[in-house]
């Protein structure tokens, strides 16, 4: 009975439009109520205790990183390189905006940021180069979204909270299939472009290139390096991202300057401000929960029904899409996965791999109605129409789709790396 009063609480908040803090909130202060022993009080104590925690100090500073970037010239010098590695293709400068995005993700750790820093400059040069809307609005909203699946990610910083499994394992774990889905989306793009003209290669201009974006090349290899060697942690590597975008944009590229700073320092308090609450209410939610054992109960129940690996596997999947297209990715992260990683142990799902797993089922929740942030996103930056935007995303989410289900059915594919 208490359980069908959470519900029709929650979907009583749903119906009247409040905000997922609102949500998280009345939730978590129901469940103390009802299941941990009647005492708001410990709403509070567990919210300061989970949020005393270091590791959250990665996702301010990677925020903060990819703001300055974006405000920066590092994403032009990027898109520069790339367009002129990919000159010489039929479609090249359809290959080099997935690959521009490729590479931006691995800095920013945010698909948002990627979209806006990489879609600001692409997307009117791809409609002047000939390339049709569709495919320019689709490339960009879909490449973006490699910014959680390339390392370093926020949700996959959130994914190693929630579960305490090590962040640093689940960035390394997420190099390889980052890599296939930029693979698979650049061989597309080449194909379907196949028949626009290809642009003499420039051997000096990417000489040139090169040489101006050096500093900016040099930040990903710094970053993954750092982390795959075990020199620094994920909290170190977004201290390092920050302190390394700050000396390039400010004092090497001389594009930024305190005006800029500022409002990406505002941008980013605006961000956690909305953030850390859901945070620090679903850590609180996920103490009462352990306690109680309620995820424990629910892979019992869980492995009684379902009675194969596969079947589990293609039933999870299913049910992060769905919620992918209802939720965002923050709220999904921190109410799915403390209760679905018991149960794909159960069946012997390595928590590294299944945590990828949640991480590209949630990457095309950003491409699906009517939650997808990039969609949103998207709409907003080109000044198109949602529907439209929505439909030139499709081949792009079904190619990230078939991607799901190799990593989900190869576990090599997550793991090579880690083990």
């Amino acid at each position: 009975m208490a359980a069908v009063g959470l519900l029709v609480l929650v979907l009583g908040l749903m119906l009247l439009r409040q905000n997922a803090v609102i949500l998280f909130l009345v939730g978590a202060a129901y469940v103390h109520l009802v299941w941990g022993d009647g005492k708001l009080a410990y709403l509070v104590e567990d919210m300061w205790v989970s949020l005393d925690n270091e590791v959250l100090l990665a996702i301010p500073l990677f925020i903060m990183a990819g703001s300055i970037m974006t405000r920066g010239s590092i994403a032009r010098r990027l898109i520069d390189i790339t367009r002129l590695i990919t000159n010489p293709l039929p479609g090249g400068l359809g290959v080099a905006t997935i690959l521009s995005c490729a590479l931006f993700a691995a800095i920013s750790g945010s698909s948002p940021v990627t979209l806006l820093a990489i879609g600001a400059i692409l997307y009117p040069a791809l409609l002047k180069a000939g390339y049709p809307k569709r495919f320019a609005l689709g490339a960009l909203t879909s490449g973006g979204t490699l910014g959680i699946v390339i390392p370093p990610s926020i949700p996959m910083i959130l994914y190693g909270l929630v579960t305490e499994m090590p962040i640093s394992d689940l960035f390394i774990a997420g190099i390889i299939p980052g890599l296939i889905i930029t693979l698979v989306l650049s061989l597309y793009s080449f194909w379907t472009n196949r028949h626009l003209p290809a642009v003499p290669f420039d051997g000096s201009a990417l000489m040139q290139a090169l040489r101006d974006g050096v500093w900016s090349l040099l930040m990903p290899v710094i970053l993954i390096g750092g982390i795959y060697s075990g020199y620094f942690s994920p909290t170190e590597a977004a201290a390092v991202a920050l302190a390394y975008g700050l000396l390039v944009e400010m004092l090497i590229h001389r594009e930024l300057g305190w005006r800029e700073y500022y409002a990406a320092t505002i941008e980013t308090a605006k961000l956690l401000g909305m953030l850390f609450p859901i945070l620090a209410v679903a850590l609180s939610l996920k103490t009462v929960l352990t306690i109680e054992e309620v995820p424990q109960n629910l892979a019992t129940w869980v492995t009684s029904v379902v009675d194969s690996k596969i079947a589990f596997l293609l039933a999870v999947n299913l049910l992060l899409l769905l919620v992918g297209c209802l939720f965002d990715v923050v709220s999904a992260i921190l109410v799915l996965a403390p209760l679905l990683l018991i149960a794909a142990q159960g069946y012997g799902i390595d928590p590294i791999h299944f945590g990828i797993i949640m991480v590209i089922n949630l990457e095309i929740g950003f491409l699906t109605p009517p939650i997808g942030l990039n969609l949103i996103v998207a709409t907003t930056a080109f000044k198109e129409n949602f529907l439209e935007v929505c439909r030139a995303v499709i081949p792009f989410a079904l190619i990230i789709l078939a991607v799901l289900m190799l990593v989900t059915f190869v576990p090599a594919t997550t793991l090579w790396l880690v083990r």
